[in-house]
């Protein structure tokens, strides 16, 4: 069996896809500093057989990689406010670790690592849909930070080691470490604790959405394709009909509960976070590849939790689920230091 090593893995995205990779047999060595440990809105059924190894990813050490076949590379300063906390941090953990981390493991003498990228890179377009290898117009440190180690990984690349690019779309749905931060997410939180949908800017931003299911499905289909296929490749995850308009994004919130209002609290205040992304290679050349969810489907996910759970306002506002409401507490309370190392 493969013993995969996934960074980032007790996060938003690291704890579902660990539970994939053990549904499909994969041996998992996980490394997380957990800044996010007290992340409880649920009691879920996470399993936990894999070697865990809590440490920041800049402090990795060759040791750390011994016997494994492939990298998944999660971690990272996980968005755009974060990257405005401190773009120099965001720099030194999203690029320069993750670079050293992806040389070590060359070293290691490990085939695979595939690294979360993101479509956010295309950044501000004229609302065609945009290619793998169209331009990358990057507005954010968070975003920079992405581009700048796909163009190092891609130096480092040869017939012993194997980078792999996926750009995901915005992720949404229920996860054990739930983030509220992510926009369907987020607009689903207000519409169940507020009854109003609440759209922080003018709402006509294009994104491509993706269930955190099929972003986990993506990296196992990475995993499993032949290695010519994702040698030094670029992959945007997501699925065509899956790019909206924020406030269509409401609407169809609306559909699901019809008591609430949409209200957009910034008209004039227009996204430049803008494109819509084309996904066309990632169906033709993964065939492990098979999204199931859609906006509908998760937005009656997440409803069907939020009932079961009774979530109150109080819940859905709590540092926990909110990146940098978490990080500024740690911080504030001498917990980890202004470098974001613990104490």
């Amino acid at each position: 069996m493969e013993k995969i090593l996934v960074t980032g893995n007790l996060g938003y995205i690291g704890t579902v896809l660990s539970e994939e990779l053990l549904k499909e047999n994969f041996i998992i060595v996980g490394i997380d500093t957990n800044f996010y440990k007290d992340n409880k809105l649920h009691e879920f059924n996470f399993r936990k057989e894999f070697l865990q190894l809590n440490k920041d990813i800049r402090e990795v050490r060759i040791e750390d990689l011994k016997g494994v076949n492939s990298i998944i590379h999660l971690a990272a300063l996980s968005n755009d406010p974060l990257g405005k906390l401190n773009p120099d941090l965001t720099n030194d953990i999203n690029f320069i670790a993750s670079l050293r981390l992806a040389k070590l493991a060359k070293e290691a003498g490990i085939e695979r690592f595939l690294f979360s990228s993101s479509c956010s890179i295309y950044g501000e377009t004229n609302n065609e849909q945009l290619c793998e290898n169209d331009s990358l117009n990057p507005l954010t440190a968070y975003a920079h930070s992405k581009v700048n180690l796909e163009r190092e990984l891609s130096k480092l690349a040869d017939d012993s080691f194997s980078p792999c690019y996926l750009r995901n779309g915005t992720a949404y749905g229920i996860s054990p470490n739930m983030r509220f931060d992510l926009v369907i997410n987020n607009l689903m939180g207000y519409a169940f604790t507020t009854k109003e949908i609440k759209i922080l800017s003018d709402g006509k931003a294009w994104r491509p959405i993706v269930h955190i299911r099929d972003i986990s499905n993506a990296f196992i289909a990475a995993l499993k394709a032949p290695k010519d296929v994702i040698h030094n490749e670029v992959f945007n995850v997501g699925i065509n009909f899956e790019n909206f308009q924020v406030k269509t994004m409401a609407e169809e919130i609306q559909k699901v509960m019809v008591d609430c209002e949409i209200k957009i609290l910034g008209k004039n205040n227009p996204d430049n976070r803008n494109y819509i992304v084309n996904f066309d290679k990632i169906k033709k050349n993964l065939k492990y590849f098979k999204p199931k969810w859609n906006m509908k489907s998760g937005i009656e996910e997440l409803y069907d939790l939020f009932n079961e759970i009774n979530l109150t306002f109080k819940d859905f506002q709590d540092k926990n689920y909110t990146r940098i409401k978490q990080l500024n507490y740690l911080i504030e309370n001498k917990l980890i230091d202004e470098n974001l190392n613990w104490n």
